[in-house]
């Protein structure tokens, strides 16, 4: 009966980071994240925040709607779940990812569809002209501040009632309107590394080159949130 649920939770954070690489890199791959015209830019970044709602209020009662291994790591140095689990979100968040990717490459290859971000809506460093410090910077600090939100209103401690999966929606869309600009904004290692191999099998090796900044930056950040929500909520 365990491995039932287990298994039904991997499935669910796999579906749920899927339609996350779908709805939002597709997005970003049909209108462009052009920071000067704007209007692809919002698009995206609302596109990210309103899959995280829904997603939030459909998987959330059984996986806990993590979708991105920065989040499931914030949670695992908070108490929220053993390694063992941690490894396992992570490997099914990863393959939802390449599954949306996958999906996308279908949809644009099939339809004929320009991919105006050139990528599958992978995650580069043009915005920070080329800087892997400054795009590390970037990431960490925005993943520090989606990550200590999701912490905040998740806590057993929040009275947020059945507003959590919206506020951790409208997170992602603040650091996105920042950050698209800049990387086009990770702060989810699934998300940047299942875009970044599919571009990188149909031809744009690019994608992978830089792909470990927006591993590690999340990373860190997830860690220094979930570090610095401890010390804070301690008594």
């Amino acid at each position: 009966m365990k491995g039932v649920l287990v298994m039904k939770k991997l499935i669910a954070e796999c579906i749920g980071t899927c339609v996350l690489v779908v709805c939002g890199c597709g997005t970003a791959m049909l209108v462009g994240c052009d920071a000067a015209s704007g209007g692809g830019y919002i698009l995206t970044a609302l596109a990210f925040g309103l899959t995280i709602v829904a997603m939030a209020y459909s998987i959330g009662n059984i996986s806990g709607c993590h979708i991105n291994p920065a989040v499931s790591l914030g949670v695992l140095m908070t108490g929220g779940m053993e390694v063992k689990e941690f490894v396992q979100y992570v490997i099914a968040q990863c393959v939802g990812a390449l599954v949306g990717s996958g999906i996308l490459a279908a949809i644009f290859g099939l339809g004929g569809v320009t991919d105006k971000t050139g990528g599958f809506g992978s995650n580069g460093l043009a915005g920070v002209n080329g800087s892997f410090i400054a795009g590390l910077l970037v990431e960490i600090v925005l993943t520090f501040i989606f990550v200590l939100a999701i912490l905040g209103v998740t806590s057993k401690k929040a009275n947020h009632g059945s507003f959590g999966g919206l506020v951790i929606g409208l997170s992602l869309v603040l650091v996105h309107i920042l950050g698209i600009g800049l990387t086009g904004t990770s702060v989810n290692p699934a998300r940047s590394l299942g875009p970044a191999i599919v571009a990188a099998i149909t031809g744009n090796v690019d994608a992978l080159v830089c792909v470990w900044v927006f591993i590690v930056g999340p990373l860190v950040g997830a860690a220094l949130a979930a570090m610095t929500y401890k010390y804070l909520e301690a008594k």
